[in-house]
């Protein structure tokens, strides 16, 4: 009898453990991340700024993930106060489950896109070179919205609100159903795009050793200093250095992020079929929250790696932008 009680008391620990994260976790997240991204728009919105192809795409994931924190997080901050209407309501479930889904898939292939566009940019070949354009930015973001948007179709079929057996009350209404939306997810939205991150992420840095070394050769000096006497192109370079850095880094976090609930969701698709103890059940659900609302993080640190890792350029455009609110404020006070 007492070992049932304490695993009772566990189980019933966890599930309060689980709803407070939910609920405070979730405002964390959903403010900084949507202030964020907020800003991240008013900055790579200006004109100086989202004529590069790379700051383009770098607007339309934050634009993605502003979406996927309203349709994932405000959602799951409802849930900690018992008043999420889309557990309860078969049409918002579906609706709200394909927007989230969609929105993150997007963000992760921008950013994604956005590798390939410094590898193309920092490439001595000039035909790759010639590729790194607004135009294509544009249509590649086009593409991607597309293509996410039908990778996704079976959630109107698959998910079903009520459920009693399933980690969340808005969730797959099969086995089936689960396995097909898990893996559709753990490929498309995680794994495939974070190879080619870090993989267009590291032959950028090998394109950039490349053409360090060319600029050292003598050969190079004279060109080099003809290059440096106009004033446009140095501003250029140090733009293109400040956004693979940036690039970089919110690659790598991403990856961090996201990898545990795609590893979380292989476990439980694994072992779906074997009898589990209420405890186990109880520990892989408060998990499964926890991982849920980690990469919900990756949506929401994009504006804070940019202010880091951005350089003086982000943080000036950043500056001017506030600066501007201030001023618009303040006249209309007088």
């Amino acid at each position: 009898m007492s070992s049932n009680s304490s695993k009772t008391d566990i189980i019933l620990n966890l599930i309060l453990i689980s709803a407070q994260i939910n609920r405070y976790f979730s405002i964390v997240i959903l403010l900084f991340g949507t202030i964020g991204n907020i800003l991240n728009c008013l900055v790579l919105s200006q004109k100086s700024l989202r004529s590069n192809p790379c700051s383009w795409l770098f607007l339309a994931s934050s634009i993605s993930s502003l979406i996927t924190l309203i349709s994932g997080v405000a959602v799951r901050l409802l849930t900690g106060w018992s008043a999420d209407l889309t557990n309860t309501v078969p049409w918002l479930c579906k609706l709200r489950i394909f927007v989230l889904f969609v929105s993150r898939t997007i963000a992760s292939w921008l950013i994604m896109l956005a590798t390939v566009d410094r590898w193309f940019s920092s490439s001595i070949d000039v035909n790759r070179r010639h590729m790194s354009k607004l135009e294509n930015a544009q249509l590649g973001t086009l593409l991607v919205v597309i293509l996410s948007s039908l990778a996704y179709t079976q959630i109107f079929y698959c998910y079903e609100a009520n459920l009693t057996n399933a980690p969340l009350e808005c969730y797959g209404r099969t086995i089936w159903c689960r396995l097909l939306i898990d893996f559709t997810f753990a490929t498309i939205g995680v794994i495939i795009p974070s190879i080619l991150m870090l993989s267009f992420g590291i032959m950028t840095i090998l394109n950039i050793r490349v053409v360090a070394k060319r600029r050292i050769q003598p050969a190079s000096i004279s060109i080099e200093t003809q290059v440096t006497t106009n004033g446009q192109q140095p501003r250029w370079k140090k733009s293109d250095r400040h956004l693979i850095v940036m690039l970089l880094v919110q690659v790598v976090l991403l990856t961090l992020f996201s990898l545990p609930q795609v590893i979380q969701n292989i476990y439980a698709n694994s072992t779906m079929y074997l009898a589990r103890p209420q405890l186990q059940i109880g520990i892989n659900n408060f998990i499964f929250n926890l991982f849920l609302l980690l990469t919900y993080v990756t949506n929401g640190m994009p504006f804070y790696i940019y202010t880091l890792a951005g350089g003086s350029i982000f943080r000036k455009a950043l500056y001017n932008i506030l600066k501007q609110l201030t001023q618009k404020i303040l006249c209309r006070k007088d």
